[in-house]
């Protein structure tokens, strides 16, 4: 995915958020090749954040490319790194797609499935803003932390 204009500006309070924090952190630790070391938050962040008109540039049929996969895999570990946060007890994302951008996310604490998702059009995936990104990972942090909440033997086993 090319990203063309920064649309993360650099004076964001939302930028200082603990999940934006952990999104960049995971962005950088799926970055094996080192490609994103001189990146800015703001240019890291850039292929998540699918304004109208960049989303109308993307097919409605294709498939994922690598950077849109990483954005996933990091945007699903930062929810599982902050219920770890929250409740104390170890979460582990595991995610499988296929490669025409179709599957499921799974969040795991202990035995218990915190969060489940089904996954498609995978090649589309993003937010409206960084506020959307925010919005919708606060959603599901909740969920997961009260499901977590009403089987806490699960969880802890």
């Amino acid at each position: 995915m090319t990203v063309t204009a920064v649309p993360v500006v650099a004076d964001d309070p939302l930028l200082g958020s603990d999940f934006v924090k952990e999104m960049v952190r995971q962005m950088r630790a799926l970055d094996s090749y080192g490609r994103y070391d001189g990146y800015s938050v703001e240019k890291l962040l850039a292929p998540l954040i699918l304004t109208k008109e960049r989303k109308a540039e993307i097919p409605l049929v294709g498939d994922p490319d690598e950077t849109t996969v990483a954005c996933v895999k990091a945007f699903y570990n930062a929810i599982a790194v902050l219920i770890e946060k929250e409740c104390g007890l170890m979460a582990v994302s595991l995610i499988h797609l296929s490669h025409e951008g179709f599957g499921r996310v799974l969040i795991t604490v202990g035995k218990l499935v915190a969060l489940d998702r089904t996954l498609r059009d995978v090649h589309r995936f993003g937010f409206e803003s960084l506020s959307k990104m925010k919005t919708e990972s606060d959603k599901y942090l909740s969920v997961a932390i009260e499901v977590i909440g009403k089987f806490p033997e699960v969880a802890g086993l």
